[in-house]
């Protein structure tokens, strides 16, 4: 619990917990942030949920569209109202399982549960129970997502909008394109609690549907709010802000790098194993020279007007 009737679930990688969730408790119902990644990780949500409160989820609010916060909507029922901003609304209700990025993800962890079962076919017996209950989740994982059957919002965000029922304030800003173009940071002003998705995590997000040119801005409006905690969508909660400032110039720096080495013709490939940003050691442990392949293509495709 990090404020009275506000929970934090944090995720731990594994297939129900993969992403964090932000569980807002009002006088009757409650709301929460994120749904998981498969069915089967949002009804095991919905069952510890209903371990801290008896009162049922009534509202979805989707942080973005990425399959690991928005594919467990569907475990809570036909009758939950879905709140996300207009351009997830239009990711995931036209073709989401065959998007890029979760399209990726299937390869990923079809390529684990392979990897697992590699290790467990030549395992000895002290390894095997571990890696047959490893091997059994991964199973699973893979199962759940062939159930998958995404739902798009069915209320729409342009900019703001303020949910003021059950004795509490939420409020929903968009604040601008960061790690895709409609990222939600859901606020609670009362308890000055932001709960940001992959919009602004403890360190650079993932970037292959990003807007990395435009980031650092979207950052410098989340600011402006009346912030004593971060929640992001991967990882621990913070208190400290300047970490918000170190990402916004990892962003400005990766972004000009980048281009500059566009200008001077190199290819993505070479760009994203040049690019140096090694000097944000001492704030975001960068300590290897080059950036992300995905980061990089996305940069160049933005630049080049093939990408929107």
């Amino acid at each position: 619990m990090v404020a009275d009737g506000v929970w934090f679930a944090v995720g731990n990688g594994t297939l129900y917990t993969m992403s964090n969730t932000l569980v807002i408790e009002r006088d009757e119902d409650v709301v929460i942030v994120d749904s998981h990644v498969t069915p089967a990780a949002g009804a095991a949500l919905r069952e510890s949920i209903a371990v801290v409160t008896d009162k049922p989820v009534t509202t979805v609010i989707n942080s973005h569209f990425h399959y690991d916060h928005a594919f467990g909507t569907q475990a809570f029922g036909d009758d939950v109202q879905v709140i996300g901003h207009e351009y997830t609304r239009a990711r995931l209700a036209i073709d989401p399982l065959d998007d890029p990025t979760y399209l990726r993800s299937l390869d990923r962890f079809d390529n684990t549960l392979a990897e697992v079962e590699a290790r467990l076919a030549s395992a000895d017996d002290d390894e095997r129970e571990g890696l047959e209950i490893e091997a059994s989740f991964w199973r699973a994982h893979v199962e759940s997502q062939g159930e998958t059957d995404p739902v798009a919002p069915d209320v729409a965000v342009s900019e703001r909008l303020t949910l003021y029922r059950g004795g509490r304030e939420i409020q929903l800003h968009w604040l601008g394109r960061a790690h895709t173009g409609g990222d939600l940071a859901v606020y609670l002003p009362g308890e000055k609690i932001v709960f940001t998705g992959d919009m602004m995590l403890g360190r650079p997000s993932y970037m292959g549907d990003g807007y990395v040119g435009e980031w650092a801005a979207t950052l410098a409006n989340l600011k402006q709010l009346d912030i004593e905690l971060v929640l992001p969508g991967h990882g621990e909660g913070f208190s400290d802000l300047r970490i918000i400032d170190y990402v916004q110039a990892y962003y400005n720096d990766l972004h000009a790098g980048v281009m500059r080495l566009k200008g001077q013709g190199f290819s993505a490939e070479e760009a994203a194993a040049r690019v140096d940003l090694r000097h944000h050691e001492d704030s975001l442990g960068v300590s290897e020279l080059g950036a992300d392949l995905l980061a990089v293509r996305r940069i160049y495709d933005l630049a080049d007007g093939v990408a929107e």
